[in-house]
């Protein structure tokens, strides 16, 4: 079946069932490789993206069932939000092997998105479904308070 998606801008046709997780079409249709496979149960955060703003699990969200734009951390060029994100996590050495950071940075762009200057407690919050295994969260955090000051 062709679906027709909206990925950083752009809109892209693929030939995949409805039930084909997101995840799967990004990575193997779509050329996206900043979201990964991590638990493919939504339990750890590495294969987030933004559906018209909002972080998605990929790995459980059907295909078929996307309506909106969708972002990943390909767009972070063209989007100052990402570009700035990715300054303060290299500032602050907030990734350890980098497995977990694109889906961190945007759900933390979710987050900047909607709220410019967030409490260490909202930032928490909305990481709060992203998994480090390396424990670099305090980094992490204190990478979106910088990034947050940054476009204050």
């Amino acid at each position: 079946m062709s679906i027709a998606l909206h990925i950083n801008g752009r809109t892209q046709e693929v030939d995949a069932a409805p039930d084909t997780p997101l995840l799967y079409v990004l990575r193997n249709a779509c050329d996206i490789h900043s979201a990964k496979y991590g638990c493919g149960q939504a339990q750890c955060g590495a294969c987030t993206v933004l559906v018209d703003g909002h972080p998605t699990r990929s790995c459980t969200t059907p295909v078929g069932g996307v309506v909106g734009a969708i972002q990943t951390l390909e767009s972070h060029l063209a989007d100052p939000v990402f570009a700035t994100l990715r300054r303060a996590f290299l500032a602050e050495q907030a990734a350890q092997c980098g497995y977990c950071s694109s889906g961190m940075i945007v759900s933390a762009k979710g987050l900047l998105d909607k709220t410019r200057n967030p409490t260490e407690a909202q930032i928490r919050t909305a990481l709060n479904g992203n998994l480090c295994r390396c424990g670099t969260h305090t980094r992490i955090v204190k990478a979106v308070l910088r990034a947050a000051a940054d476009l204050a």
